[in-house]
C-alpha cells in the first residue's frame, strides 16, 4: 500500500469519525417550516420625532427582545435583518395575531391632565401634540388634553391584577420609578383642585396616542397634594388577556420609531412533521433506487460507492449542525438533492476508468488512478458551477429559498469529499485485493458497458444536422415560452405581496362554496385551491389578523372544523423587493457561469454554456405558465438548480472538446475519434492532426453518453422520490427539477455543443478564405 493511499483512508476516516461524534452530540437546528411556528419580519419607519437609523434598529431590537422574554416563548430568535429589518422566530406560536399586535406596537405611554370636555371638538389622532389637543376618553366623549406629564420611561413595573374586592374586572397596577413618583402626585393634584364630576378632575392615560383611560381622580385626594406612593392603577373594563398585553407592553418599553409587519409566516406543527417524515421517506426510497441502479452498472466499485453515499449523508449532516445553519424545508430537498451530484462524481470516474482500461488494458489500479485523475477537471467544474448558484441563493435570497442555498453548498462539498476521498479509499482498497484482480469484471471497469458498446458500434454522427438541433431548440422554446404570454406567471405571494392561509378539513371542500363564503365576509377576489383529501388554500391581498381571524371562522363553518396549517403575509413592498431580488439572482447566476466558463474554457463555450441555460431557464418557465404553477421562492431555488445542473452537463462535454482538442495536437496512439478511445494529453511541439472541430464536438458527445445517461437516471431515481412521496410541499419544487434534468440533458448536446460549432466556425474561417477576400477587393479595383 503506497504512502497516497494510506494518507487519503486516514483522512477518510478521520472525517468519518468525526462526523459521526458531531451527528450523534449536536443537534440540527430546524426551521419553523419543519418544527412549527411563525416568523415576522419587521421593517422600523420614520416618525415625526425619529429616524429610523441604524442606532433606532438597534433600540427597536433591544425592546422587542424584552417583550418577547415576556411573552414566555420557548427558544424564541431574533436577528437584525440589513439596516432597518428585524426577524422574529416564535417556535411554538401558532396565534400570529398576539405576537404580532405585542411585537408591532409602539407602545409610547403618557399622562395628560384633562382640560375640559369639548362635544364639538373632532378627534385630533396625536393627544400627545400639546396643549388642546383632543382625543375621544374610554366612553367616547371628545376630551381636550394639556401636555404629557409622564411617559413610559418613568415607570418602573407594571403587572396585571384582578380587583381583590370582587374577584372580577382586571386591571393594570402601575409602580413609578425616579421623578415618576413626584410627577404623578403632582399631576393627580392638580386634577384634585377640582370639584367631582369636572373633567379637569380626570387623569387620561394614553397609549399609542389613544385613551384607554381616564379615571377621576377620588374625592378623598387632598388638592395639591395628590396620590403619593409611587403607585396607580390603569382601569379600562380589561379581560385578563388585555391586561396582561398591556402589563407587556408597557413594561417592555416603549419602540423609539413605529414598526411595520412586511412578512409574517406561521407553520403549523403537523405540516412540519409530515414533511419531515415525507422527505426522510423519499430520501430512502431514492437513495436505495439510485444506489441498486450503480450497482447494477459498476457492480463492486458500485457498491462502493453506494457506501460513500452513505458516508455523504452523515458528512453533510455532521456540517449542517456544526455550523449551527437552520435546516429548511426547501434546505431539506437540497439535502436530498445533492445526492446526485455525488453520484454524478462517481458516475465521471467510473466511466473514465472504464476508457483507461479498455483503451490501454492497464491494471485495475491503474486504469482507476487514471480515471480519478482524468475526471477531476470535469468533477471541479461541473461542482464550481452549482457552488457559485448555491453562493447566489445565500446572498441574493432571504428564509427558506436562502436555507436551500445553504444546504446546497453543504451537499455539494460533502459530495466531493465523499466521491474523492471515501469512494478513492474504499477503491483502492479493493483493486487492491488479489481475489479481485482475478476477477477484474467484478469491478465494473474492466468492460464498456453497454451504451458505449453500441456508440462504438454505430458511432452515430450526431453533428452533422446542428443546425437543425437548433431550430427544434428554438422551436421547443418558443413552445415553451408562449405560455407565458397566453397563460401568464402565477407569482406567489412572497413576489406580489399579499396573503395565503391553507386549511386542513376534515372532509373535501366544494371551492365555489368556499368562495361564495369568502365573498361574504368581504373578499370577493380571494382565490381558492382545494384538492380532494380536504386541503384549502385562500390566496387575498392584503389582509389585517382581524380580517385572518374571519377567514378562519368562515372556513371553519364551512367544512366542519379546519386546522389552519400554513399563514403567510407579505408586504407589498418586500413582494417588489424580491422579485427584484429573483431577477437580480436569475442575471447574476448566468453572469458568473458566463465569466466563470469564459477564464475556463474559450469565450464560444461559455457563451455556449450561457445560451443552453438560458433556453433551459426559459422553457422551465413556460412549462410552468402552462401548468399554472406557482412562481415563487422555492421554484427560484430549483431554478437556479437547473441552470447549475445544465452547466455541469455543458461542461462535462466542453472539458472532453478541450482534452480531444489536446490529443489532437499529439503523435501518441489512439485517434480521438473514436468514441471507446480516450484523450491524450498534448506534447510540447506536437503535430496537429486536423480533425475538424465538428468532428471532435461529435466524439466528445459520444465519448461522455455513459456518463450523462447514468448521472440522469440516478438523479431521476431520487428526484421521482421527492415528486411522487415528498408531500405537497415538495412536489412543485421536485417537478421542476425533473424537466429541468430532462431539458438539460439534451441542451448539453443539441443546444450548446451545435451552438459552439458555430461560433468556433465564425471565430475561425477556414484556410485561405479571408485571403481570396482580400484578393477579390484588390482585383476589383
Amino acid at each position: 500500500m503506497t504512502r497516497a493511499i494510506r494518507v487519503r483512508a486516514f483522512f477518510a476516516l478521520a472525517v468519518l469519525a468525526l462526523s459521526l461524534y458531531i451527528t450523534l452530540t449536536v443537534p440540527v437546528r430546524l426551521g419553523l417550516d419543519l418544527r412549527g411556528g411563525t416568523q415576522i419580519v419587521l421593517e422600523t419607519r420614520d416618525s415625526p420625532t425619529a429616524e429610523a437609523d441604524s442606532e433606532a434598529t438597534d433600540r427597536t431590537l433591544e425592546v422587542l427582545r424584552h417583550r418577547i422574554d415576556a411573552l414566555g416563548v420557548s427558544e424564541p430568535t431574533i436577528a437584525r435583518s440589513g439596516d432597518n429589518r428585524i426577524i422574529v422566530e416564535l417556535p411554538g406560536v401558532q396565534d400570529p395575531r398576539e405576537a404580532a399586535d405585542v411585537l408591532g406596537r409602539t407602545a409610547q405611554l403618557t399622562f395628560h391632565p384633562v382640560l375640559d370636555t369639548d362635544p364639538g371638538a373632532e378627534s385630533d389622532t396625536d393627544p400627545g401634540a400639546g396643549s388642546g389637543a383632543v382625543d375621544s376618553d374610554e366612553s367616547g366623549r371628545p376630551v381636550r388634553l394639556g401636555p404629557s406629564a409622564l411617559t413610559g420611561a418613568d415607570v418602573d413595573s407594571a403587572e396585571a391584577r384582578i380587583d381583590p374586592q370582587t374577584g372580577a374586572g382586571w386591571f393594570v397596577g402601575i409602580e413609578f420609578k425616579g421623578r415618576g413618583g413626584d410627577a404623578w402626585a403632582e399631576l393627580t393634584g392638580e386634577a384634585a383642585c377640582h370639584p367631582a364630576g369636572d373633567p379637569a378632575r380626570r387623569v387620561a392615560i394614553v397609549l399609542d396616542d389613544k385613551v384607554i383611560s381616564s379615571p377621576e381622580v377620588n374625592s378623598s385626594v387632598a388638592c395639591r397634594t395628590g396620590i403619593a406612593g409611587g403607585s396607580t392603577q390603569i382601569t379600562g373594563s380589561f379581560s385578563r388577556e388585555e391586561a396582561r398585553e398591556l402589563g407587556l407592553l408597557i413594561n417592555g418599553g416603549a419602540l423609539p420609531v413605529p414598526v411595520e409587519t412586511v412578512e409574517q409566516r406561521t407553520v403549523g406543527p403537523t405540516l412540519g412533521a409530515t414533511a419531515i417524515e415525507a422527505s426522510a421517506r423519499a430520501a430512502i426510497i431514492g437513495t436505495a433506487l439510485t444506489s441498486l441502479f450503480i450497482i447494477a452498472v459498476y457492480r463492486l466499485l458500485g457498491a462502493l460507492a453506494a457506501v460513500a453515499l452513505a458516508c455523504y449523508g452523515v458528512i453533510s449532516y455532521a456540517a449542517l449542525a456544526a455550523l449551527g445553519a437552520t435546516l429548511t424545508l426547501p434546505g431539506l430537498a437540497g439535502f436530498v438533492l445533492a445526492i446526485g451530484m455525488a453520484v454524478d462524481a462517481n458516475v465521471l470516474v467510473f466511466e473514465r476508468a472504464r476508457e483507461e482500461y479498455a483503451a490501454r488494458r492497464k491494471g485495475l489500479r491503474s486504469a482507476l488512478n487514471a480515471g480519478f485523475r482524468n475526471a477531476f477537471s470535469a468533477i471541479a467544474d461541473s461542482n464550481i458551477t452549482t457552488l457559485i448558484a448555491a453562493g447566489l441563493l445565500f446572498l441574493l435570497a432571504s428564509g427558506p429559498v436562502r436555507g436551500f442555498g445553504v444546504t446546497l453548498g453543504i451537499g455539494v462539498l460533502a459530495s466531493m469529499v465523499s466521491a474523492l476521498v471515501i469512494t478513492r479509499a474504499l477503491a483502492d482498497h479493493a483493486v487492491a485485493r488479489r481475489s479481485v484482480r482475478r476477477r477484474p469484471r467484478l469491478t465494473g471497469i474492466a468492460d464498456t458497458g453497454k451504451v458505449r458498446d453500441r456508440l462504438t458500434r454505430r458511432n452515430p454522427d450526431l453533428m452533422r444536422r446542428g443546425r437543425t438541433w437548433l431550430a427544434a431548440s428554438a422551436v421547443a422554446l418558443v413552445l415553451a415560452t408562449s405560455g407565458i404570454a397566453v397563460r401568464g406567471l402565477d407569482f406567489g405571494v412572497e413576489f406580489t405581496g399579499g396573503r395565503l392561509m391553507e386549511y386542513a378539513a376534515s372532509a373535501p371542500v366544494d371551492a365555489d362554496r368556499a368562495r361564495a363564503a369568502l365573498a361574504d365576509v368581504g373578499l370577493p377576489r380571494a382565490v381558492v385551491q382545494t384538492s380532494g383529501d380536504g386541503d384549502l388554500t385562500v390566496r387575498t391581498g392584503q389582509l389585517t389578523n382581524a380580517e385572518a381571524a374571519e377567514v378562519d371562522r368562515a372556513v371553519g363553518e364551512l367544512a366542519g372544523g379546519a386546522e389552519k396549517i400554513r399563514d403567510e403575509l407579505i408586504g407589498p413592498s418586500l413582494g417588489d423587493e424580491l422579485r427584484r431580488g429573483a431577477l437580480i439572482a436569475l442575471a447574476s447566476a448566468l453572469a458568473a457561469q458566463l465569466l466563470y466558463l469564459a477564464v475556463r474554457f474559450r469565450w464560444a463555450f461559455g457563451a455556449s454554456a450561457v445560451a443552453a441555460m438560458v433556453h433551459d431557464a426559459l422553457i422551465l418557465v413556460g412549462v410552468f405558465a402552462w401548468l399554472g404553477k406557482p412562481v415563487d421562492g422555492v421554484f427560484l431555488a430549483a431554478l437556479l438548480t437547473v441552470i447549475g445542473y445544465s452547466v455541469n452537463d455543458s461542461v462535462v462535454v466542453f472539458d472532453r472538446i478541450r482534452e480531444l482538442s489536446a490529443a489532437d495536437r499529439t503523435d501518441g496512439p489512439g485517434d480521438p475519434r473514436d468514441p471507446s478511445t480516450p484523450s491524450t494529453p498534448s506534447t510540447p511541439g506536437g503535430k496537429r492532426k486536423g480533425i475538424p472541430f465538428p468532428v471532435l464536438t461529435n466524439t466528445a458527445i459520444l465519448q461522455t453518453l455513459p456518463r450523462t445517461v447514468n448521472t440522469g437516471m440516478g438523479a431521476v431515481f431520487i428526484l421521482a422520490a421527492l415528486t411522487l412521496l415528498g408531500g405537497d410541499s415538495l412536489t412543485d419544487f421536485a417537478l421542476a427539477l425533473l424537466i429541468g434534468i430532462v431539458v438539460g440533458t439534451y441542451s448539453s448536446m443539441f443546444t450548446a455543443a451545435p451552438l459552439a460549432i458555430e461560433l468556433h466556425a465564425r471565430g475561425n474561417p477556414p484556410p485561405g478564405t479571408r485571403k481570396r477576400k482580400r484578393t477579390r477587393k484588390r482585383g476589383s479595383r
